[in-house]
């Protein structure tokens, strides 16, 4: 008798963990010459017609293979209502998935590779990272102890990166190892390390406002949100001070995030008091080569880096895209070069990443460049969902 309860038990059990489907299907569409993959996909709970998403997942239609999802809570109201995931796609051809109820125990395993944090610890970090770059920016402790003249301040809003050439979560064993032993992250144990200047520089994203021929930007974050975090995307929210561009009062705030396979962060950009925006990256020494697109919207620098060699860029719709300048001056670490980009409603969205030689990802800068036009093609031509 026994034996009967629990064999009915179990099958109850993997009745209810089996996936169900919902009946709604829907259709990824890719128009390019090109395979597409690490692209991610955005469906809203209103799209999908499901007001809470934390139960559901994505199958193949044709295959029934289940695949990675991550669900997000914008509005923090503890329910998914955004569910991401990143089909793979052959040229010039569409597939159709569908939308099923499945159970924690069922989903597919997958490593929660893009990740983010505020960092106490060291001052008041915030870090992010994903299987391929990793970025910091530095927050109001830190601008007050360099304004102090203070040992340990740093008075920036670029953006400082983080050369790693693993794909795995280095952030907090980096941050331990700084903090907690005699190592470093400023040397490389075959992880990596964190060999970039950012100093008042715009790093690799950061942005300013030009006013006459004088850059100007703000100071240090001020205040931070956590998103999201998981196997697909990472995301949070950064506010500054308001601050002075020659006499004009600017307020800006952003919500950056980082999607798995990606080089380059993506910046959705509030800002008042401009028009425009100068997205910009660092030029160091100077030793580099500035090369741009503006017809496809990109801007880069490759320049030796170290006893390897780096690319920087920015990426934006081409429709917000409208010049780009490579400003040099003898003020320290006051050097970037800038894509210029139209607000459109308060708004800009734009792309900041790099890609070091030593990672094993580029060996060239051609072959960075070629990257940098593949994903601005995709930008301006995105998965068709139906």
């Amino acid at each position: 008798m026994n034996k009967i309860l629990i064999t009915l038990l179990s099958v109850a059990f993997l009745n209810a963990c089996a996936p169900k489907d919902s009946g709604f299907t829907f259709v990824v569409e890719n128009d390019l010459d090109m395979d597409r993959a690490f692209e991610t996909v955005e469906l809203t709970n209103a799209f999908l017609k499901v007001d809470n998403l934390n139960n559901y997942g994505i199958q193949d239609f044709e295959t029934k293979e289940i695949l990675v999802t991550q669900g997000v809570d914008t509005d923090k109201d503890q329910y998914a209502d955004v569910l991401l995931f990143q089909p793979k796609i052959d040229a010039n051809s569409k597939r159709k998935f569908e939308l099923i109820e499945i159970h924690h125990s069922k989903r597919p395993k997958s490593k929660s590779v893009c990740f983010s944090r505020f960092v106490p610890e060291r001052m008041d970090d915030y870090a992010w990272e994903n299987d391929k770059v990793a970025f910091r920016v530095f927050g109001p402790k830190a601008q007050k102890l360099a304004e102090e003249n203070q040992e340990g301040g740093t008075l920036s809003s670029g953006v400082d990166a983080w050369l790693k050439r693993v794909e795995r979560p280095i952030i907090n064993k980096w941050y331990r190892k700084e903090l907690n032993t005699e190592g470093s992250y400023h040397e490389d144990d075959g992880e990596g390390l964190d060999n970039f200047h950012v100093g008042p520089s715009r790093g690799v994203g950061g942005l300013a406002v030009k006013r006459d021929s004088t850059y100007h930007f703000s100071k240090n974050f001020t205040n931070w949100k956590h998103i999201a975090s998981g196997p697909i995307r990472t995301s949070f929210y950064l506010e500054y001070e308001n601050w002075d561009a020659k006499g004009v009062l600017i307020k800006e705030s952003k919500i950056i995030s980082l999607d798995k396979g990606s080089n380059l962060s993506k910046y959705e950009v509030s800002l008042d008091g401009a028009e425009y925006i100068a997205a910009g990256i660092t030029l160091h020494e100077k030793d580099g080569v500035v090369n741009g697109n503006k017809a496809q919207g990109w801007l880069s620098y490759w320049q030796p880096h170290g006893d390897s060699a780096l690319g920087m860029a920015i990426v934006a719709p081409t429709s917000v895209f409208k010049d780009m300048e490579s400003y040099e001056t003898d003020q320290t670490d006051l050097s970037n070069a800038y894509a210029h980009l139209q607000m459109e409603n308060g708004k800009v969205i734009y792309y900041a990443g790099f890609g070091w030689k030593k990672s094993g990802q580029f060996q060239s800068q051609k072959e960075w460049e070629d990257y940098l036009s593949q994903f601005a093609l995709k930008l301006s031509n995105p998965l068709i969902v139906h």
